[in-house]
């Protein structure tokens, strides 16, 4: 049975030569009622963004665990493009599938993938949208290896072990590496609760990776020339105030 459907651009995501095989065979046995387009395939997340950088495209088909960045860490970034594409997780595991069966947005196929299986997750992607950033943090087997900022409608990975502190700056938050500073759309509590072992929170406004710090001291300044701690960081100039209220527990995770 033939169907009026635009063939829709399908990215393959997975670490496994015959598995990205066997998906690109598998759409073409259901091209009659669910025609697509192989826009690329690719190892890994990493991979696949440096793709979708080239050419966007509707559908992503994307295995979990994968070396690199795994496959809801890059639904995670895709979900900050301006116009994001679908996503359905392939995966030889099912401790993932209650989670991803409870979103409306995404749908989730137990490998060896069946064709008739396949066609139907694809007539579901049709006509929903991707999965909120907030279940796929939840979903997420291991904390990012990236934060992803959108650039000029592509995104720009950054990787975490390369970011000195974490500081709100009205609507974002901005990252600061060695390098440069980003700015990521997301909120200071929610980046303290995925990482806690990485960074530590010195001010309301204020998270330092913990392995970046080379010591603190005393400072003063302001009108009333009154002392504070603040904390010096390797790789950046700027000496980063401790408010009174985080000193203490900022004193006892340092040692100090």
């Amino acid at each position: 049975m033939s169907t009026d459907f635009a063939p829709l651009s399908v990215l393959i995501v997975d670490d496994e030569a015959p598995a990205r095989d066997r998906l690109r065979d598998l759409l073409g046995d259901i091209a009659d009622t669910q025609p697509t387009r192989i826009a690329g395939m690719a190892a890994s997340g990493v991979e696949a963004l440096a793709v979708l950088e080239r050419e966007p495209v509707d559908l992503v088909l994307t295995d979990i665990r994968m070396p690199a960045m795994d496959g809801i860490e890059l639904a995670r970034h895709l979900g900050r493009l301006p116009q994001s594409p679908a996503v359905i997780f392939t995966t030889a595991y099912d401790e993932y599938a209650v989670r991803a069966f409870e979103l409306a947005a995404v749908d989730y196929l137990l490998k060896p993938v069946r064709a008739a299986r396949l066609a139907e997750a694809i007539a579901k992607a049709r006509r929903l949208r991707p999965p909120a950033d907030e279940i796929l943090r939840q979903m997420a087997p291991a904390i990012r290896s990236h934060f992803s900022i959108c650039e000029r409608g592509r995104i720009l990975l950054v990787p975490v072990a390369e970011v000195l502190y974490l500081k709100a700056e009205q609507k974002y938050v901005v990252a600061r590496s060695a390098e440069r500073e980003y700015l990521l759309d997301e909120s200071l509590v929610q980046l303290e609760d995925e990482f806690p072992e990485r960074f530590l929170r010195i001010h309301r406004n204020c998270l330092i990776a913990r392995h970046a710090v080379k010591g603190v001291a005393r400072a003063t300044t302001g009108e009333d020339g009154e002392a504070h701690w603040v904390v010096m960081l390797d790789g950046v100039p700027e000496q980063l105030p401790v408010s009174r209220r985080q000193w203490p527990a900022v004193k006892e995770a340092l040692g100090v």
